[in-house]
């Protein structure tokens, strides 16, 4: 199984997001990138790859002690940037801290499981709007409209396990589906 642990964005924060983004769609050359679906907005914490059925149940152990440890914080998605001319994305104010924090607690459950993590970077909160395909089209102005967008806050109340599908093959603008396999409450 394909695993990520995520923090999910309240259906309110998505709607505001999706307006943004409708802008987005606006501008010169969004036709060229390809636009994820809001149903799969998410911030990831950790990504796990390819699973082994039998990890599960220690990985589950494991999350659900790293969410037992994490108060809920605050959080909005606000703000968005690139990552070079490939991809385009919102990002998170609030409790970044606690954020950073919980990240860190659920990319060491996958390594104290001895998944392969591979290298430890430094976490930077986002939600993946588009991808370029082509990659001769500037993505600056996209960031820069996204530069003063901010949602509503609200409370991370848990953490989520998700199980990644990947897109239908040989399908044009075919999406990866995403489905939670298991949540945990913060600090209960």
């Amino acid at each position: 199984m394909r695993l990520f642990a995520a923090v999910l964005p309240p259906a309110r924060s998505l709607g505001q997001l999706a307006t943004e983004v409708g802008q987005l769609k606006k501008l010169p050359g969004a036709e060229r990138l390809r636009w994820t679906g809001h149903d799969g907005w998410h911030f990831t914490l950790a990504f796990y790859g390819e699973v082994p059925e039998e990890a599960l149940p220690e990985l589950h152990e494991r999350l659900a002690r790293a969410a037992h440890r994490h108060a809920p914080y605050e959080l909005r998605i606000a703000g968005g940037g690139r990552f070079g001319d490939r991809v385009v994305w919102a990002g998170a104010d609030g409790d970044r801290p606690a954020m950073r924090h919980l990240a860190d607690a659920a990319e060491a459950a996958g390594r104290r499981i001895g998944l392969r993590m591979g290298e430890h970077r430094p976490y930077t909160p986002h939600l993946t709007l588009a991808r370029n395909r082509t990659g001769r089209l500037d993505l600056v102005p996209y960031a820069t409209a996204l530069s003063e967008f901010a949602g509503s806050p609200w409370t991370v109340e848990e953490i989520a396990l998700m199980r990644s599908h990947p897109p239908a093959p040989g399908v044009p603008g075919a999406q990866p589906h995403y489905e939670p396999v298991a949540r945990w409450p913060l600090g209960r």
